[in-house]
């Protein structure tokens, strides 16, 4: 492009630049559904700004009338720049490059023609945090929240205007959203200051969202908390979220849930660990213990000659998976507790046991030698 930067939706999208609406509309529902931030949680600023760059091309190659504009403003950037051409000789404080949408070049260049109609625009996505007890997470709960949101104007329906009436075009722009002035040979467009760029106004406004389109509501939500949910763990509500402009869809609502910890119990994906302190002779000699679990106690055997450390699984005891794949292990580790104080007996039959007693647990390093 003679080194003059533009953005190639064509090359975003991957098309090529004969291809069909239906080929442009496949393309981008691919690439969509590829870098969609909620599919890249990992990436997700990256994909914001991909998700991002792909809308914007489709919104331009997706509509008819917008890729013929932007055609023909690609011809006059590949045809109409000479060396030495310089914007700042005809009154421009930036490059083409800087400005905001191709929409904007195109009627500076008076390429555009018809009236300038802002696209439906999507609600926003709501994120919700909930607190939960340990055993709340375990087990699952149902709860009701009241959900503050944005919503679209169920009096007029979004457009802003009072019933029975509607927005009209803006006189000061003929309905373009953008009022040209002269300079020279070329006509620079502003944004309309009496529409503010809507390119209509609103003689009559609906009372109820005073011409916003959009009304604050308190929406009462029922979620569903499934049994083993983790922290951190997303719940999403399609739909739920704050209402579009201009007759865009709503947004989506994420339940994000925050998990307290357990006193007793904590958690390792799937399973559920437990400290299990034993007395010296209890770990040596092996024995049968009662032991807490998420539904109630079981009976634990403990095999002789337990060591500090030693996980001993119970199958099945740990938490819910959420998809429903069954329930993870209970893993209690064994922990050796050394008594702090002695009675004279109790030390008389501990050096006894010390004398009949062979085996050495230092064996192994023995034989080593140290290094100088």
């Amino acid at each position: 492009m003679n080194g003059r930067r533009y953005k190639d939706y064509y090359a975003i999208l991957g098309v090529s630049r004969d291809a069909s609406q239906e080929e442009i509309k496949k393309a981008y529902r691919k690439l969509a559904r590829k870098h969609h931030p909620d599919a890249n949680p990992q990436n997700k600023k990256e994909a914001e700004e991909k998700f991002k760059e792909i809308s914007e091309a489709y919104e331009v190659l997706g509509n008819t009338k917008k890729r013929q504009e932007y055609d023909q403003g690609v011809r006059f950037f590949e045809t109409g720049f000479r060396p030495g051409f310089d914007f700042r000789d005809f009154g421009f404080e930036r490059p083409f490059g800087n400005f905001g949408r191709f929409a904007d070049l195109f009627d500076l260049f008076g390429f555009g023609g018809g009236a300038y109609e802002r696209a439906p625009e999507r609600g926003k996505d709501l994120h919700y945090s909930i607190q939960l007890s340990f055993e709340d997470a375990m087990r699952g709960v149902v709860t009701k929240i009241n959900i503050p949101r944005q919503t679209t104007c169920p009096a007029c329906r979004g457009s802003g205007a009072r019933a029975g009436t509607a927005p009209k075009v803006c006189p000061e722009c003929s309905g373009r959203g953008m009022v040209a002035q002269n300079q020279g040979f070329f006509s620079i467009s502003r944004t309309c200051r009496r529409c503010m760029g809507r390119g209509t106004i609103i003689e009559n406004p609906c009372p109820s969202c005073h011409g916003a389109g959009v009304t604050k509501e308190t929406q009462p939500v029922t979620v569903k908390i499934p049994a083993g949910a983790e922290n951190g763990t997303r719940i999403r509500f399609a739909g739920k979220g704050e209402g579009g402009l201009r007759g865009g869809p709503p947004g989506d609502l994420y339940i994000i849930t925050k998990v307290a910890t357990h006193p007793t119990f904590k958690r390792r994906g799937g399973d559920i660990l437990l400290d299990l302190p034993l007395t010296f002779t209890e770990a040596a000699l092996g024995t049968k213990i009662k032991i807490p679990t998420l539904n109630g106690t079981v009976s634990l055997k403990v095999p002789p000659g337990t060591q500090d450390g030693q996980v001993l699984r119970l199958r099945g005891k740990g938490a819910p998976r959420v998809k429903g794949l069954g329930k993870g292990d209970m893993l209690v580790v064994a922990r050796i507790a050394v008594p702090r104080r002695l009675s004279s007996r109790e030390k008389k039959i501990l050096e006894e046991f010390a004398k009949v007693h062979k085996e050495n647990p230092r064996e192994h390093l023995e034989g080593l030698k140290s290094k100088k």
